[in-house]
């Protein structure tokens, strides 16, 4: 195959290298949503802070905010300060406030006390223990001065991002548009999800899912036709997909002789970077470009197709969005039970995460198993130079 990468099988590690060194971090075009439809989007302005934050000192607790001096031991309260409310005056010496969570604290505070640690007899409080100078205030500019930066270009808005936003005044946001991902599912025994399959056929539940995922972390999905198993037509489809920012093929890779995809995107001028990697399930995936734009062909059974896109394809799309920091998938678990496998291949299996923490390996059929996909809420990731953990020993996992 011309311009192929010469059959090279392609560690984990060395395959995603290569994602990221091919697919630079874009500069896509902007666009003004509301906030409301902010949230899975990639921010493109920095967010600055319209006052100092907070304006004012403030009490982070509920209790008694109260002069450096007091009258043996104990103040005098002297009146109360509510959230939403300027004291009434600062105070004196000897005196307290009752004073709420987030309340503006009053000149001349020494300290708020929390209101477990007073005894209060009338309208006397006395402290139970210590209290530092300026304890439990949050002083005006401390978390933020006017004008700072506070989120940055690429930074992608969740919930704690569209709080901040609010927070800043911000009812519209400037955010990358998303970037067009093209689907393409191959093969004749594929049917559209609406049509009744024979016992020899599957429907195309392959698209739908990437689609859900291209959806899920920012991407703009259009679910292409079915590719038959012919040339022409198979090429023909990549080509109108390859008018997308990136295309993504499933199935249609791997040596037999009904796989057309590589020959036909070889026929468009394609530079593939790999056409296998170490790993399974997924070893036939095929990560290049043609026409200026980057391609995967992901192997067709379902959780081949699944993962290959979260760990290869996904990075390529966060890069596209201009997204600068990469999701975080991959954390460590204890093993439930002891785990074993062949070693020589990144396996990556659907897994359980049980209530403890810990996590084990699901029965599975293989990679055509969408019910064992579906069941699992974690995948294991078995390195490929170790061949067992014992029961309590960490390992891998990458969320779902």
């Amino acid at each position: 195959m011309s311009n192929s990468a010469n059959a090279i099988a392609y560690t984990f590690a060395e395959a995603r290298e290569r994602v990221l060194a091919q697919v630079l971090l874009g500069k896509p075009a902007l666009e003004r949503v509301w906030l409301s439809e902010a949230v899975g989007r990639v921010l493109g302005e920095a967010i600055r802070a319209d006052r100092d934050m907070p304006p004012l000192p403030r009490s982070l607790r509920d209790g008694f905010v109260v002069h450096a001096q007091s009258r043996d031991g104990a103040w005098d309260v002297a009146g109360e300060i509510k959230a939403g409310q300027m004291p009434m005056r600062a105070l004196a010496p000897g005196e307290a406030f009752a004073i709420m969570t987030g309340a503006i604290v009053p000149d001349s505070a020494a300290a708020v006390i929390m209101k477990e640690h007073v005894t209060r007899e009338g309208s006397v409080v006395r402290a139970d223990r210590a209290f530092q100078s300026r304890e439990w205030i949050s002083e005006a500019a401390s978390m933020a001065q006017s004008g700072a930066v506070l989120a940055e270009v690429g930074a992608l808005i969740d919930a704690s991002l569209v709080a901040l936003l609010a927070t800043v005044g911000q009812s519209q946001v400037t955010v990358a548009q998303k970037p067009i991902v093209r689907i393409l599912s191959t093969g004749d025994e594929v049917l559209d999800i609406a049509r009744q399959p024979n016992p020899t056929q599957v429907r195309n539940s392959n698209a739908w899912a990437l689609a859900a995922e291209v959806q899920r972390f920012g991407g703009a999905a259009e679910i292409l036709p079915i590719a038959p198993d012919e040339e022409k037509a198979t090429r023909e489809l990549i080509a109108y997909g390859l008018g997308a920012d990136l295309l993504l093929i499933s199935g249609g890779v791997s040596a037999g002789d009904y796989d057309f995809v590589e020959v036909a995107l070889a026929h468009l001028g394609a530079e593939f970077y790999f056409d296998r990697v170490k790993i399974q399930p997924g070893q036939p995936t095929v990560f290049g470009r043609a026409k200026d734009t980057f391609f995967f062909g992901l192997p067709g059974n379902p959780l081949s197709t699944w993962v290959t896109f979260r760990i290869f394809a996904l990075a390529a799309l966060e890069r596209l969005s201009g997204r600068t920091v990469p999701s975080q998938q991959f954390s460590f678990a204890p093993a439930k039970e002891p785990i074993a496998h062949k070693p020589g291949l990144t396996r990556f299996l659907p897994g359980q995460r049980h209530a403890d923490g810990s996590v084990s390996l699901l029965p599975w059929q293989g990679s055509g198993d969408i019910p064992a996909l579906a069941r699992a809420n974690v995948i294991l990731v078995l390195d490929a130079e170790r061949e067992s953990w014992a029961a309590g020993d960490w390992l891998e996992v990458m969320t779902k």
